[in-house]
């Protein structure tokens, strides 16, 4: 049953008018019901919510779809509207605390620049690979209702002299012209330190560029910068940005949440929660997340009716393999 506090926050935000809170809360709701193995109702409430969003937003104006860059931009960005919602991941309260402050911003963009203000916009996520840093960026597309563009930033470096800089022009022209989340992922192949042994001479120009351009930029769009290797990045990049956030693996009661959350919809036998978080310690969520899907499909192909320890401990173990190699 939901608490009394998310009871009374739930009415109050319906009094205020502050549908994106209602509906977060909503979702908050929703989540614990699925953690207390309630599955098929945290599945009903969640199609409800989504189902008064899809109302709400009937007479809003819609971002029009860039399906299909065309031109120059071909190759260079793609586009997708994602669903998720921040409940559909797990991170650290700390992380989701950042994160929650940043979609509250962007619902009041247009409050917030009425008093000469600016939202958070450039979001730069370090940490290992599968902790969330690109799921994040679909959360955030989908908490607001935006398109999620995904440079592809192997189309953008060239060997021609100032040919990548137009190019990264054309994208920064698109964040100003068509408000949605970009992705800048693998952001290390641009922005690492000038002067390091392995630089050439036009990487370093399209890092000065990206550096012009961002601190130029002006528009509502949200930009992310993903990396696996913070380390390496520019030291003068880190200021051009307002929010830094760092990604960890998860421990172990992340591990167990994350199970919990995978599973909620699927029979389970007798599961040791505590004893698989040990046997899944050192993964990342995305590895957790396959190995659910592995146990599932185990599951389904021998005709089983319920996901047991010992299925999910094979699939674990086939993980744990992967990343020790």
């Amino acid at each position: 049953m939901p608490s009394a506090e998310q009871l009374k926050a739930l009415l109050q935000s319906h009094i205020d008018g502050d549908d994106a809170q209602f509906f977060s809360i909503a979702m908050q709701m929703a989540a614990h019901e699925a953690k207390l193995g309630h599955g098929k109702l945290a599945k009903e409430l969640r199609e409800l919510i989504d189902k008064a969003k899809t109302l709400g937003q009937k007479n809003i104006v819609q971002p029009i779809p860039l399906a299909k860059p065309r031109g120059e931009l071909t190759g260079l960005l793609s586009v997708a509207y994602p669903k998720l919602r921040l409940t559909d991941i797990i991170l650290p309260s700390s992380v989701t605390d950042r994160l929650k402050r940043l979609i509250h911003e962007h619902t009041k963009v247009r409050k917030i620049r009425s008093h000469g203000l600016a939202p958070r916009k450039k979001l730069l996520l370090t940490g290992p690979p599968g902790t969330g840093k690109t799921l994040t960026a679909s959360v955030l597309a989908g908490e607001l209702g935006l398109p999620l563009f995904i440079v592809h930033l192997d189309s953008l470096i060239t060997k021609y002299m100032g040919e990548t800089a137009a190019k990264l022009r054309l994208i920064f022209d698109t964040i100003r012209q068509t408000r949605g989340v970009y992705l800048f992922d693998e952001f290390d192949s641009i922005g690492s330190q000038r002067g390091m042994g392995n630089d050439v001479g036009e990487i370093r120009r399209v890092l000065n560029s990206f550096l012009q351009m961002i601190e130029q930029d002006d528009s509502d769009s949200l930009l992310i910068a993903a990396t696996n290797h913070g380390e390496m990045l520019d030291h003068a990049l880190f200021r051009r940005f307002d929010d830094i956030i760092e990604y960890q693996l998860p421990n172990k009661q992340q591990i167990i949440d994350t199970f919990r959350a995978k599973l909620a919809t699927f029979q389970l036998s007798n599961i040791n929660w505590s004893k698989l978080a040990e046997v899944a310690d050192g993964l990342s969520y995305g590895d957790i997340t396959r190995a659910c899907g592995d146990g599932i499909k185990e599951m389904l192909i021998h005709n089983k009716e319920q996901v047991t320890q010992g299925i999910l401990v094979r699939a674990i173990n086939e993980r744990q393999a992967i990343r020790r190699n």
